[in-house]
């Protein structure tokens, strides 16, 4: 289990995963900022949600998190470091990453795909180690992959092939793991499937930074969410203190119903205008 306390090599014991002070972000000739003036933290162990509308911001955070995209102004800092002053390689082995649309560039079995994770760690001519093996073969048992580990990629389904993508984050032995809309496009089942996957690992002690569109899965496996709209922090904290209805209301622009399951969680649902 990962200790979400402990310092990650190169950074501050008990810092947050990330803290951002006045973080802007201008995209050349847009109207306006697409990221403006944000103070925020997330903390360290968990499972935090970033959400808000088309155009709110929450992939444009992330890559600015990642260190993919520096800002125009403000400060971001990873576990107590600044976000620049982290080597890739260092990065890469603290932060697991499942980006949002992924095509595979060529033909690999899903085990093929999973050993990449190990790629931060072995560079592009070492064989895979006692180790390596070890961390692939588990991180495909976590995610419940290890049948297809002979399949080739495009005989998945959508939900089998995004949970060997996360298999592969798993691999790098990450300390948080970052998705950018990882349920996009799936049935009930495999979005759900995958969003008790990311609850049981930020239980596990993993960080989790979750950015999605949906409201129900934020509210139901979230700890905390940020809120963003037109590139502003509107709230954050809470998963219960922020998905209000009055707030989701006012920040979507449709009325919703917060709803409790018999199971205790919280689904959003629209309601009538």
């Amino acid at each position: 289990m990962i200790d979400p306390l402990a310092a990650p090599p190169g950074g501050a014991p008990n810092a947050p995963a990330w803290s951002c002070a006045t973080l802007t972000v201008r995209y050349p000739r847009a109207a306006r900022a697409a990221l403006d003036d944000l103070t925020l933290e997330i903390p360290a162990g968990g499972c935090t949600a970033v959400l808000g509308p088309n155009g709110s911001g929450k992939s444009t955070l992330l890559r600015v998190l990642l260190g993919v995209l520096p800002p125009t102004g403000g400060t971001v800092t990873c576990f107590g470091q600044p976000i620049a002053a982290w080597s890739r390689s260092s990065l890469a082995r603290l932060v697991g990453v499942v980006p949002q649309g992924e095509m595979e560039a060529f033909p690999m079995t899903a085990r093929a795909l999973v050993a990449m994770g190990r790629y931060p760690y072995l560079g592009p001519w070492r064989r895979e180690g006692a180790a390596d093996i070890a961390a692939i073969d588990d991180a495909m048992a976590r995610c419940d992959v290890t049948a297809f580990a002979d399949r080739p990629i495009d005989t998945l389904s959508g939900g089998e092939r995004q949970r060997v993508r996360i298999a592969r984050a798993l691999a790098q032995s990450p300390t948080v793991l970052a998705l950018d809309e990882p349920t996009v496009s799936l049935d009930l089942r495999h979005e759900m499937s995958i969003a008790g996957l990311l609850r049981s690992l930020a239980d596990a002690g993993t960080t989790v930074l979750l950015v999605t569109h949906n409201l129900s899965i934020a509210a139901r496996y979230a700890d905390r969410v940020v809120l963003l709209a037109d590139g502003r922090l509107v709230a954050t904290g809470a998963t219960d203190r922020v998905l209000t209805a009055d707030q989701v209301e006012r920040v979507f622009g449709w009325p919703v119903e917060l709803l409790r399951t018999t199971g205790g969680a919280t689904a959003i649902v629209p309601a009538a205008p």
